[in-house]
């Protein structure tokens, strides 16, 4: 870290609520989105950690009501979770009593009590840690299923609006601007078979079949803290996309992140591997704490919502393609392509051992 950056931070560190000595500033986690690092504070000759995230802006722009979403659900979690400090994140106010500071240059950020005793892991390994992610999970939609409050804020309107990414699907196709579609005809083909899929939820949540709720939205397992000695997990993270929604696209990003045998961007398609010992894990830990507030509807599409996640990840990777890589980072021609094609596999298998509603 230069000596540069270091200032910056502890000048940024200096106006949040820590209570005591700044003595160190160190990078942390693995996140894509949010710049974020972890604070050592000395209080009292006791060192209490923090951490300190910058907030992106180009994908949050509307930090007030990003950051109310984020107070008013992690209040409401804890309220509910009396004397337990690891239930859910902890803000720390900013010195303008705000839960974040705006710098000089209208750069953003925030602080959390850092969650000791707990952290994180990058890919599951066994059915149990799979379990344990749905079950924090689970137990985090529970906990806000009565927010108070009205409706949370909308943070990226239209994320899992499937019916609205086919349409652009079809606009991008329809141009081929770079002339990419003679090069994927198999994948586009599929996504065409798969139209009808893509308006189940969103149908049933505007015609009240579903209820809309509290989502997180991005249920990867690590942003589910595991406790150090036990394995189980003791806090759902990175709440930027907590929002409106249907608990189908919670868990069904489960399904499709969890249950695949072979990386995202795998080339070889015989590597790629529904895991059905990791989904019933998932199944199993979700309902063990979400099962009592479900509607039979909601049960009844589980299976389903991993089909639908992971084809509209794939159409995404598609139409990425198509377009000529322009919203998701390559590191090679056609990544984008070989992405779309893992994602196709998996929805192929899904198919194979759920009926489609």
């Amino acid at each position: 870290m230069s000596v540069e950056l270091l200032e910056k931070l502890s000048h940024v560190a200096s106006h949040f609520d820590l209570r005591g000595v700044l003595v160190d500033v160190e990078p942390w986690g693995s996140g894509h989105i949010n710049n974020t690092y972890r604070l050592t504070v000395d209080q009292s000759g006791l060192p209490v950690h923090y951490i300190l995230q910058g907030i992106n802006q180009n994908v949050f722009p509307n930090v007030p009501k990003l950051m109310e979403n984020i107070q008013r659900v992690t209040r409401h979690i804890a309220s509910k979770n009396p004397g337990d400090s690891r239930a859910s994140l902890t803000l720390v106010n900013a010195d303008n009593g705000e839960p974040f500071w705006r710098d000089e240059d209208g750069s953003c950020y925030r602080v959390y009590l850092f969650i000791e005793g707990a952290s994180t892991v990058d890919a599951v390994s066994s059915p149990e840690q799979a379990y344990q992610a749905a079950r924090a999970f689970g137990a985090f939609q529970c906990a806000l299923a009565d927010l108070p409050g009205g409706p949370l804020f909308e943070s990226i309107v239209d994320f899992h609006h499937t019916p609205k990414r086919f349409q652009k699907f079809l606009k991008v196709l329809k141009e081929d601007k770079l002339g990419r579609a003679a090069l994927c005809k198999a994948e586009i083909d599929f996504a065409l078979a798969h139209e009808k899929e893509c308006s189940v939820v969103v149908d049933r949540l505007a015609d009240g079949r579903l209820p809309s709720r509290v989502t997180h939205n991005d249920t990867k397992i690590n942003n589910v803290m595991l406790d150090d000695k036990s394995g189980v997990g003791v806090c759902v993270i990175d709440l930027d996309t907590c929002m409106p929604g249907s608990v189908l696209y919670d868990f069904g990003d489960e399904i499709r992140t969890t249950t695949a045998t072979a990386a995202e961007d795998e080339r070889d398609l015989s590597k790629v591997k529904f895991d059905l010992d990791l989904y019933d894990a998932l199944v199993n830990g979700y309902l063990s704490t979400a099962g009592g507030f479900l509607t039979d509807e909601e049960k009844r599409l589980l299976p389903f919502s991993g089909i639908l996640l992971t084809f509209e990840c794939g159409l995404r990777f598609l139409t990425d393609f198509l377009e000529g890589d322009v919203y998701f980072k390559i590191h090679r021609d056609g990544h984008n392509l070989d992405r779309c094609r893992t994602q196709f596999e998996l929805v192929r298998q899904m198919e194979t051992c759920f009926p489609h509603p």
